[in-house]
């Protein structure tokens, strides 16, 4: 689906759904909200925009939105980092110029996890911090995607386009060290945002067969069902080229799992768990 698209909201979230996922999914009407459920349903991600920059207060607005999602117990240790200096912007963009589109995205946008203000309270009041162990870095982590997912959601709201970027944790200390991030905070990801160059296509996903559960989690016909998606990402979505084409030969039927099982087979942000420890944290 296209952010063009024409309908009633059920018509749009019942096209997204079906092109999502290549099945019908039914249960929209009569329930309510369905044009925020067609939105969400039909997002695409943009990594191509228009020049025209994004007023700085309505990015405010869209972190602020952001910054209104749930949060575990309260403790609000997520933050976003606008990151507007052209310089800094530059030198960002350096760091994954494997991903030349982002050097050209208007704005640039970093979510972290801030697992720091929680201790800052317990010194500021003089209690013990109980729980230095791997869910005070994994509350943080958590935290922080849910403000990524609010904030994509808001981008979409106010018709712009975004962009998540993982790989701002191939260099996470570099990446840490130009933000200025203190100990027990940490990028989690990046977001280019603008204005969108077009209407993309959105991503297909595994069918629900392979993803969604019911009481228990079952896999029995996993493979035919992953295959069955191969087949029709290849058909409808195929990739432009096969990931290291050079060094694994080129594949007569290259779908999703090759492309992931390829992505998988090398080694990628191996230093990412010394890099948290260094932060503070204790993965234990």
């Amino acid at each position: 689906m296209e952010r063009e698209q024409r309908g009633t909201p059920a018509e749009c979230l019942a096209a997204a759904l079906a092109r999502r996922f290549g099945e019908d999914v039914p249960g929209a009407p009569p329930i309510a909200g369905l044009d925020l459920l067609a939105s969400l349903a039909g997002h695409a991600s943009h990594r191509s925009f228009a020049a025209t920059p994004v007023d700085p207060g309505v990015i405010r607005l869209l972190c602020a939105v952001a910054l209104s999602a749930p949060t575990k117990s309260d403790l609000q240790q997520r933050d976003i980092v606008v990151v507007a200096e052209p310089e800094l912007r530059r030198r960002l963009a350096a760091l994954m110029s494997e991903q030349a589109w982002i050097a050209n995205a208007p704005h640039l946008l970093v979510v972290c996890g801030n697992n720091r203000r929680q201790r800052q309270l317990h010194a500021w009041r003089g209690r013990r911090f109980a729980n230095d162990h791997l869910d005070a870095f994994f509350n943080a982590a958590t935290d922080a995607a849910i403000v990524l997912a609010w904030l994509v959601a808001a981008s979409d709201a106010a018709g712009l386009g975004c962009c998540p970027i993982s790989a701002i944790r191939n260099r996470a200390q570099e990446v840490s060290d130009l933000l200025a991030l203190p100990d027990h905070v940490f990028p989690f990801a990046g977001l280019a945002l603008g204005h969108p160059a077009g209407p993309p296509n959105i991503s297909l996903r595994l069918p629900l067969a392979a993803t969604l559960h019911t009481d228990r989690f079952g896999e029995a016909d996993i493979r035919a069902q992953v295959e069955a998606y191969d087949r029709r990402r290849a058909a409808i979505q195929p990739y432009a080229e096969q990931r290291f084409a050079a060094e694994d030969g080129r594949a007569a039927e290259y779908g999703w799992s090759e492309d992931k099982a390829r992505q998988y087979a090398r080694s990628e942000r191996a230093d990412f768990g010394a890099f948290v420890r260094r932060k503070g944290f204790e993965l234990r």
